[in-house]
């Protein structure tokens, strides 16, 4: 019988692997495994029930579950009948309703939009956004499991207009280093890019290691596609020996990886054999692109580390921070807040074949997302998830908000669709949600707490022509509110359902009341409390 060779030998005792795995145990329901969380989080930081902040309230509570579901804030109607409602199970209820809504997959796919995008190495990137969200919104709302979906990623090919998973490799050109360093990133939550040209300084990984798993990403590329209507890129693979210097190569597929020799740049550098260096798990010189890249797919997604960075990511998301933070800087050398606790939840998502609507119930179902937001100190001397931590709304969200709040449409971007010629950085530029993204978004993998306001932020809230024009008094949402309620105490009580979807204190009644008597004029007061409601630190924020 002919011996099998090493690296045989390690991809099929790979494969056996990945085969016990994917035999997962059965799933748990989402409240039992809440209880677990929360039973757990006392068991590793809860000296006593003191600590923790109390349950929300209920109309705290829907708007919070509004925008971190679907992204935008509910109507009146809906925070009266939730707040009326006596069942023991109507929050469990909503969420289910709101996982079902188209707007769910849409506000998510918008989230990892921003993960992708805001590491792009040039804004010609955004021509692949279009389709992103439109291809991982439906299969957010479809629930394909989330390993299913990170494979697409990798092992992406086609027309960027077309195929919304080739996001990653076009917002990093197809560059084998970059595009390495983003799909560890973003699916392991582990900075291994840190290795590139070194050792790295405070996690166990070596250069080498970097550069062994970049060996499964060389022979991808990005090459622009011109049509007499329209212009776009397309990822590329190619298993063909190119003749060229390797210092030449831009942006072009290559068979193999090369590390580069420090010391001597102009040197063709070693050969990399394909590895992930999570397992060791290796591949053969020369293995088709195809292979490799599917292979590496499934090294990664039946990692314990990936369960962990999907949970850890989302977690951070809805309670306010993480068990690991940055979320993106996670690993064997790092320490987690609550461990076991982490533990079971990863373990419950990864028994859920990584079912993504079973991780959003499950989380919104425990005590630490439900109970009262409270900021986080400068000196982090704060307790970790006894309470939930208030957040800066995203710029779709926020946008959403605006627009239910003040009851415009949303405006017909200025370009075509998804395949037209004006769907790039340019066509973004005409789109007026995409413009008001340019100014209020952010990195969503940074902390939150290193998020600040800005001053043409202040400026757009305060003077753009969308806004201003939705808090005129004489037409619109605010002339109809003036025709219809007679009663003072209830248009106030209107304009705050409408914007901070709660009630006004009576305190807040007093003021606006005694802010009407000082102005004397009943329209220009009304416009001045609406103006001030949606430029409220609670209203831009998700508490």
């Amino acid at each position: 019988m002919q011996r099998l060779r090493p690296t045989l030998i390690a991809i099929l005792a790979s494969t056996l692997a990945l085969a016990a795995t994917a035999h997962a145990a059965p799933r748990q329901a989402p409240g039992a495994v809440a209880k677990q969380v929360d039973a757990s989080l006392a068991a590793e930081l809860f000296a006593s029930q003191t600590e923790l902040a109390p349950q929300c309230d209920d109309a705290t509570y829907l708007r919070r579950i509004w925008l971190d579901l679907v992204g935008d804030i509910p109507a009146p109607e809906h925070v009266i009948a939730f707040t009326l409602d006596p069942s023991a199970d109507k929050r469990q209820r909503v969420v289910r309703e709101l996982l079902a809504d188209p707007q769910y997959g849409v506000n998510w796919a918008r989230y990892w939009r921003d993960v992708i995008f805001y590491r792009r190495i040039e804004d010609r990137a955004l021509i692949a956004s279009n389709a992103l969200e439109a291809d991982l919104g439906q299969q957010l709302n479809d629930n394909k499991p989330w390993d299913e979906i990170a494979a697409a990623f990798i092992t992406a090919t086609g027309d960027v207009r077309d195929n919304g998973s080739t996001a990653i490799i076009m917002a990093q050109e197809g560059r084998t280093e970059e595009t390495t360093a983003e799909v560890a990133r973003i699916f392991l939550g582990m900075q291994i890019q840190c290795a590139q040209c070194h050792d790295h300084p405070y996690d166990r990984w070596k250069r080498q290691e970097f550069h062994e798993l970049a060996a499964f990403f060389p022979r991808i590329g990005v090459r622009p596609v011109r049509t007499p209507t329209s212009r776009s890129f397309q990822v590329v693979a190619s298993d063909r020996q190119l003749r060229f210097k390797k210092e030449d190569d831009g942006n072009r597929p290559m068979p193999e990886h090369f590390m580069p020799d420090l010391e001597d740049p102009s040197a063709p550098g070693t050969r990399m054999q394909p590895k992930f260096f999570l397992t060791s798990a290796k591949m053969d010189f020369g293995t088709p692109d195809a292979k490799r890249r599917e292979m590496l797919s499934k090294y990664l997604t039946r990692n314990e580390w990936f369960a962990v960075a999907a949970v850890n990511r989302l977690w951070s998301e809805l309670v306010g921070r993480g068990f690991y933070e940055p979320v993106d800087d996670v690993g064997p050398d790092r320490t987690a807040t609550a461990p076991a606790t982490l533990k079971i939840l990863a373990k419950g998502f990864h028994d859920a074949d990584y079912d993504m609507k079973w991780l959003f119930e499950t989380i919104t179902a425990t005590d630490a997302y439900q109970r009262q937001s409270r900021p986080r100190h400068a000196d982090d001397n704060d307790l970790p998830f006894a309470a939930n931590v208030p957040q800066p709304l995203r710029a779709d969200q926020l946008y959403n908000a605006l627009l239910s709040a003040l009851d415009l449409p949303e405006p017909t971007p200025n370009r075509p669709g998804r395949g037209g010629a004006g769907g790039g950085f340019r066509g973004q530029q005409r789109d007026p949600r995409a413009q008001f993204n340019q100014t209020f978004g952010f990195d969503p993998s940074e902390p939150r707490e290193s998020i600040s306001g800005s001053i043409p932020q202040s400026l757009a809230m305060m003077n753009s022509a969308q806004v201003a024009g939705g808090l005129r008094a004489n037409r619109g949402f605010l002339s109809g509110l003036l025709e219809e309620i007679d009663d003072n105490d209830e248009l106030f009580t209107e304009l705050y359902l409408r914007t901070l979807s709660r009630q006004p204190t009576e305190d807040e009644l007093a003021r606006a009341s005694a802010y009407l008597d000082d102005v004397g004029d009943r329209q220009q007061a009304i416009e001045d409390l609406a103006w001030a409601l949606v430029n409220s630190a609670e209203f831009r924020h998700r508490r």
